[in-house]
């Protein structure tokens, strides 16, 4: 039975770096909350400044963007019927695994909070059952873990394509693994390519990492049914 595999890689969502933890930015917003700044998320609305600071800036601290990812990813009869695995590889080489049936916050400051705890827990669980596992590891990591039968990637310097036929091809196979950037700006790093197969780009348009997702996903689930 064939079931892909989500990734959102590189994904801008981490807790303040340690370059920036002295930041008067940072230790004000982290004694407003009233939590170390190991506990509390990057985020470009609050920390901007002091993320200029940071190598890449311009891919980092946009919790927004996982947010708005996985409620897309969560939200369609493809994970409700749990024929998807979803994971998260976020920009400083931690790995979130997304169980079954898990009902993700809508509200922004509740999933922040929500990711917050992660941080600190590693685990969240709720009747016995885990929702969400947070583990040190890089995309090659997660990649030799899953030991898919094939690595697709969606960037926008890729090959030319379309959503259904990126689906149908990764659909050949019995454990694709569809990676898709979680940044606003740039593209994934090259030691992140090279772990591809291939790389295909399905629009003109620079599209939010949310829409490539809600648009590759339905592909997906309807073709699934074609094949199936």
């Amino acid at each position: 039975m064939i079931k892909p595999i989500f990734v959102l890689a590189e994904t801008a969502l981490e807790t303040i770096p340690e370059e920036i933890r002295n930041d008067r930015i940072v230790v004000n917003y982290c004694k407003k909350k009233r939590k170390d700044a190991c506990e509390v998320l990057l985020d470009q609305s609050y920390h901007h400044k002091a993320i200029l600071k940071l190598k890449d800036h311009e891919k980092r601290g946009r919790p927004d963007i996982a947010h708005f990812s996985l409620l897309e990813a969560t939200s369609i009869p493809l994970y409700f019927e749990n024929r998807v695995r979803i994971y998260v590889h976020t920009v400083g080489d931690k790995i979130i695994e997304v169980g079954e049936n898990v009902r993700l916050p809508r509200v922004y400051e509740r999933f922040v909070g929500l990711i917050e705890n992660l941080y600190v827990k590693n685990v969240i669980v709720s009747d016995n059952k885990v929702l969400l596992r947070l583990y040190d590891g890089s995309l090659k990591d997660l990649i030799a873990k899953l030991k898919p039968s094939i690595v697709i990637g969606l960037s926008r310097l890729g090959k030319e394509s379309t959503f259904k036929n990126v689906a149908l091809f990764g659909l050949k196979y019995e454990r694709p693994i569809f990676i898709v950037g979680g940044f606003a700006k740039g593209t994934f790093k090259d030691e992140n390519k090279l772990l591809m197969n291939n790389i295909f780009s399905i629009s003109k348009y620079s599209l939010d990492a949310h829409v490539v997702v809600a648009r590759l996903l339905y592909e997906l689930e309807k073709n699934l049914d074609v094949i199936k």
